[in-house]
């Protein structure tokens, strides 16, 4: 930057100059080639509580703040000897004494003859970006209610050391989960159930030793790998101290709470070389525990790889219902609060077999994922979807946008979009009538390449969102990046936010931080009118839960938008 010359403000009425310092929002300062003050601006004034009777005269020295040590202020005044001006951050001091960040750039004024007559600084204050960066960086590393690391932090920490690792590093992954914990939450309300979570964190981290790695994975269970292991025998010791830490009793809000926990072990490179490889084992090993008795321990073993003739059954009878097309799809209505018209739904999978009943997704979905059988899936699912969608529009329902879920093995494929195009082409549908969700560990699997097919999809027609969001780990500067219209903020925030102040803090704070990139937010898991009324309150654009309507089969979607002018009155959301 260069310097300013005296001649260029000398030369303007004062009257202009007046109105030129007083409109600004920034804070404006102007002092003698001494330092001493001989000007401020309404800005100025409002910022730091000092009024320009009592800064007149003294010299900038009355702003600082004691952060800054003596070499930060010589290398500034030699940036402004040297280029004429200087700019960075700053922290500075209130009247009122509050510390603050500010965005400072300081400039010389010189005369003809190139001496300095003035100084002027220009600031803002900078602490709302603080907090939202500070905030952001919790957020995206560790587990809001717990502060361990979350799910994907803990991933790519393990990761990391699995590469370093020689021939002789052994690890052990365990797997914690907390016996009947549910029933807990159930009966005495999520803020104890949080409390309790909070507890056993604490006591968890009380005995794992500086190099160990410590998540909380989801809900009540949580993830330790022990690493450095030089003996087997090192894990059984961890798991039998954490039982016996855990056996004793809890006293929260004046209750005292006892509870057990169910632990699954497995170890590197004995049972995988891989993190996702090494957490399943130790999960099959934990559910063995459990099955046997709960509150104790297991270790993995090769007779866990099947559930006997479950895993088998599953795998035939999920074959035949792919090639005979033999699911439900549902659909659950997703609201515009704004307008508080139905804007769109999600479309969740359901499958009732002959053999194995009512499977759940959350059975028949990670299990497709693991063999692949998801691409396969996933294609019928699209191929339901467009069909009720030319069903609608032969009843008269023209426009009704469908979100469906892309699973990360089927979105690698190099021929996904000409897969999903061949199908919705098939059907004479339209990509504006499509929504496709992806969630964030799927997004920043192979963040860059999976850009430039998000960027091709946004431009065939999709709409794009990423679902779930808060529960994993994205890179800001690829979020920035990625065309996406949409992110859903994960239900487990969601309904429990009107009891946690953190959780209500994340909402809030994703919202803010979505309209800054230009996205809509969406909410899922709104069960109550507290929820949707405080979900309105913070500006988010989009809901979705049981206060609206829980998924609903294809014809029970097309009455349910016929009466929805008398559903809204039901639920007094007007």
């Amino acid at each position: 930057m260069k310097q300013l010359p005296a001649e260029n403000f000398s030369s303007l009425p004062n009257k202009i100059i007046d109105q030129i310092l007083h409109a600004t929002k920034e804070g404006i300062m102007i002092t003698d080639d001494k330092m001493i003050i001989s000007l401020v601006n309404t800005a100025f004034e409002s910022l730091t509580g000092y009024k320009m009777q009592d800064v007149k005269g003294k010299t900038p020295r009355i702003l600082q703040s004691g952060k800054q040590d003596a070499n930060f202020y010589k290398n500034m005044w030699k940036d402004i000897q040297v280029k004429g001006s200087w700019q960075g951050e700053i922290w500075n001091k209130r009247k009122n004494g509050d510390i603050y960040p500010e965005r400072l750039a300081i400039h010389t004024i010189v005369n003809e003859e190139g001496s300095v007559t003035n100084y002027f600084g220009i600031f803002s204050d900078i602490s709302l970006k603080k907090d939202f960066e500070k905030e952001m960086e919790e957020l995206t590393l560790t587990d809001s209610l717990t502060n361990m690391m979350n799910r994907n932090t803990f991933y790519e920490q393990l990761e990391g050391l699995i590469e370093k690792s020689t021939n002789n590093t052994e690890y052990a992954m365990l797997v914690i989960d907390l016996d009947r914990f549910k029933q807990i939450n159930e009966t005495l309300g999520n803020e104890v159930g949080d409390l309790l979570l909070t507890e056993v964190a604490n006591r968890i981290n009380s005995i794992v030793r500086c190099n160990d790695l410590v998540s909380r994975y989801g809900g009540d269970e949580f993830l330790v790998t022990i690493t450095n292991l030089e003996y087997q025998k090192e894990a059984l010791h961890f798991a039998n101290e954490l039982n016996k830490l855990l056996n004793k009793p809890f006293h929260i809000n004046g209750r005292e709470i006892y509870i057990t926990s169910s632990i699954g072990i497995s170890f590197y490179p004995q049972d995988g070389i891989e993190v996702e490889t090494l957490i399943q084992k130790a999960d099959k090993a934990m559910y063995f525990a459990k099955q046997n008795g709960r509150n104790q321990y297991a270790f993995y073993f090769d007779e866990l790889q099947t559930d006997a003739e479950r895993l088998l059954l599953l795998e035939s009878e999920l074959r035949k219902a792919i090639k005979q097309k033999a699911f439900d799809v549902h659909y659950q209505p997703k609201v515009s609060l704004d307008t508080l018209q139905i804007i769109g739904v999600e479309a969740p999978v359901r499958w009732t077999n002959n053999t194995l009943g009512v499977v759940s997704p959350a059975e028949f979905i990670p299990y497709a994922e693991d063999t692949g059988l998801i691409i396969p899936l996933s294609e019928v699912i699209l191929e339901k979807v467009c069909m009720d969608i030319v069903d609608w529009r032969s009843r008269g329902t023209q426009h009704i946008p469908v979100s469906i879920n892309i699973a990360a093995l089927h979105f690698q494929q190099d021929d996904f979009m000409e897969r999903i195009n061949a199908i919705i082409t098939k059907y004479n549908c339209s990509p504006q009538q499509l929504e496709l969700e992806l969630t964030e560990r799927a997004v920043m699997q192979d963040a860059e390449s999976i850009v430039n097919k998000l960027v091709k999809l946004k431009q065939m027609g999709f709409k794009i969102s990423i679902d779930d969001f808060g529960t994993g780990y994205s890179s800001l500067s690829y979020l920035n990046r990625f065309p996406l219209n949409y992110l859903k903020i994960d239900s487990s925030f969601i309904q429990q936010m009107t009891e946690l102040q953190d959780k209500q803090a994340i909402v809030d704070t994703i919202i803010l931080m979505a309209h800054r990139l230009h996205i809509k937010v969406i909410a899922e898991g709104a069960e109550t009118k507290e929820q949707v009324k405080l979900l309105k309150e913070m500006g988010c654009d989009i809901v979705q839960g049981y206060y609206f309507s829980k998924p609903i089969s294809s014809s029970a979607l097309l009455d349910f938008l016929e009466l929805w002018e008398i559903h809204k009155q039901e639920r007094n959301i007007q």
